[in-house]
């Protein structure tokens, strides 16, 4: 009788942007996928299995201290881009995940991702240990390559072991506050109760074992259910990647969560427009120790593959299919239209068409277009427009539009896409902002950037539609003519005067307006603190309406006070501030709501 296949666990691993994620995963395989990635930061979801004799390798004497007793097949371990990616894969596929290593820097501690990686695995109740990582990097810490971390720990001098647990500590103060229980993973006195903090580092390989053996003696003790299961029926998995290999032609990297998929096999997988169908021409599974987005080695090929495992599949009529697509092995073509259902859901929720004022958003994969909805999502930051895809003519067009209403928002936001011919050529004209990256966070931080500086050029735009506040005075001995106009010579004593501008006297009477200023016997447009030139003023009679040696300020009309002082009030100097604040001051003596917001 042939022995029962059990399901080897899924194992997520979130964490903060550069806290190692990746890397920790190279300790294990012996790899540097990390390097190889754009920004040595993982942007696609990738696979890696561990097989069982690799981690009795590893944990040695360790499975025996913590009393495991192998019998899981190995560990496949899902590196994300981030926690958008695990929610989003455990909703296409039940509990994709079976348990999660949440890596903290253990030197920089808890970070904006941290926190919403650990709200997710709350909401989800998904099991997880914290990896503390980059123990090497605490100051006196003595490396002991590969070593496992109780072994290195105690060779360290004291002041240093102190050090470290004085962090480990830190960590289990903000769990607490967080609302979960966690302590050193050799001092945890319930496992179901507690969550296990490893420390451990990526660069050295120290405290690698304990990380393996415990996830090992987790899922076997807690995931009994879930995994000591014969692994039967059809395969179900998530498409992560669609490639173009060569001598294969259009193939998919697809992550098989439940049942066997084998060679000749029909299967449907979803397209941005159609569910497609087609046979399994070729399973290739990457050699055990490498990842399937990166293999360093040539593929081996298979007869069949059963759960849970990542597989590249190549077959006939790939093209249109999707990455983040579900995928399903079939018995009739009938059956792939219930797939198509579920796609299109998948599709109506992912993708976003909308009249709303909001940015136009187009990435790679329907993983990297959540990923990205989500954040942008959590900054509050409207969408018009998500999909996936290069950017085109018609994404300029809805940019475009949008900006006719919010200068801030007319931007096409393009994750790990290209763009068109001609169409950046067509952003130039109509105004729109194409902001480009390969690393998710480092796209986000361009287009915060780009706000804040298009901000700063609107409301300065904005400024010189306004009075602003501006303060003179006029210079005795300088009267150059009396009246129509007046040419005085004057001192700007602070803020801005300009050109048709009206001034008031210190009693905010309208005494006329500036037709022309000269500067060194040039026309300048306006003046600042601190210069001294000739101006034109129409209207006022030097000697019988104004004197010299009187001070005159800008008559700043009632509705462009309160939009400098609401709206606009930090894009003024202080002595503009300052004028503004007499102004308000003069005017109030005619009227006490002047200024009054």
């Amino acid at each position: 009788m042939q022995r029962p296949r059990v399901r080897q666990p899924l194992i997520a691993v979130l964490g903060h942007v550069d806290h190692g994620k990746t890397s920790l995963l190279d300790a294990i395989r012996g790899t540097r996928v990390a390097a190889r990635e754009a920004g040595e930061i993982t942007q696609h979801v990738g696979a890696s299995e561990v097989p069982v004799e690799t981690i009795r390798n590893i944990c040695g004497r360790l499975l025996e201290r913590f009393k495991i007793e192998l019998n899981l097949p190995g560990l496949l371990f899902i590196d994300t881009p981030g926690h958008e990616a695990f929610t989003n894969l455990r909703r296409r596929g039940g509990s994709l995940a079976d348990l999660a290593c949440l890596v903290i820097d253990i030197n920089e501690g808890f970070m904006p991702q941290t926190l919403e990686s650990l709200t997710i695995l709350k909401t989800y109740r998904t099991p997880f240990m914290v990896i503390a990582n980059k123990i090497d990097l605490i100051p006196g810490w003595q490396i002991f390559p590969r070593s496992c971390f109780l072994e290195s720990f105690m060779k360290q001098r004291p002041e240093v072991q102190h050090a470290l647990d004085e962090k480990v500590y830190e960590l289990v103060g903000k769990l607490h506050e967080l609302g979960f229980e966690s302590e050193r993973f050799d001092r945890v006195s319930d496992f179901r109760r507690q969550v296990s903090i490893i420390p451990a580092s990526a660069k050295t390989g120290e405290g690698i074992a304990e990380i393996l053996a415990i996830l090992a003696g987790l899922a076997q003790r807690y995931l009994e259910k879930e995994l000591m299961v014969e692994v039967t029926g059809p395969g179900r998995g998530t498409v992560l990647e669609v490639k173009e290999e060569v001598g294969l032609g259009k193939t998919i990297d697809v992550i098989i969560y439940d049942g066997v998929v084998a060679k000749g096999d029909l299967f449907a997988v979803g397209g941005l427009d159609k569910v497609i169908t087609s046979r399994v021409r070729c399973l290739l599974q990457p050699k055990p120790l490498d990842e399937i987005r990166d293999p360093e080695d040539r593929f081996n090929q298979v007869e069949k593959v059963y759960a849970a495992a990542g597989v590249k599949i190549a077959a006939p009529n790939l093209e249109g299919a999707v990455a983040g697509a579900p995928f399903l092995v079939i018995k009739d073509i009938a059956a792939a239209e219930k797939l198509w259902q579920e796609m299109q859901q998948e599709l109506e929720r992912v993708r976003i068409s909308s009249d709303i004022t909001g940015v136009v958003l187009k990435a790679d994969t329907l993983g990297s277009l959540e990923a990205l909805e989500g954040q942008l999502q959590a900054k509050r930051i409207p969408i018009r427009k998500a999909d996936i895809g290069d950017v085109s003519r018609r994404d300029v067009i809805e940019a475009s539009t949008v900006g006719k209403s919010d200068p801030l928002l007319a931007v096409v936001l393009a994750f790990n896409v290209r763009i068109l011919p001609d169409v950046q050529s067509e952003a130039d004209r109509e105004g729109v902002k194409i902001i480009m990256d390969n690393v998710i966070y480092r796209l986000l931080e361009q287009f915060e950037d780009w706000v804040k500086k298009k901000n700063d050029e609107v409301r300065a735009k904005r400024l010189q539609g306004f009075i602003r506040p501006g303060k003179i005075v006029i210079k005795p001995g300088y009267v150059f003519r009396r009246s129509d106009p007046a040419i005085v010579g004057i001192d700007v004593l602070g803020g801005v005067v300009r050109t048709k501008v009206p001034l008031m006297n210190k009693w905010g009477k309208t005494v006329g307006v500036i037709r022309e200023l000269q500067k060194d016997k040039r026309s300048v447009q306006e003046a600042k603190l601190g210069d001294e030139l000739a101006v034109s003023i129409d209207g006022p009679m030097i000697g019988r309406h104004v004197q010299e040696g009187d001070v005159l300020y800008t008559d700043v009309p009632r509705d462009h006070v309160l939009a400098l002082k609401r709206d606009l009030r930090d894009l003024l100097s202080g002595d503009e501030l300052s004028v503004l604040d007499e102004i308000i001051t003069i005017k109030q003596k005619i009227d006490p709501t002047y200024g009054v917001m």
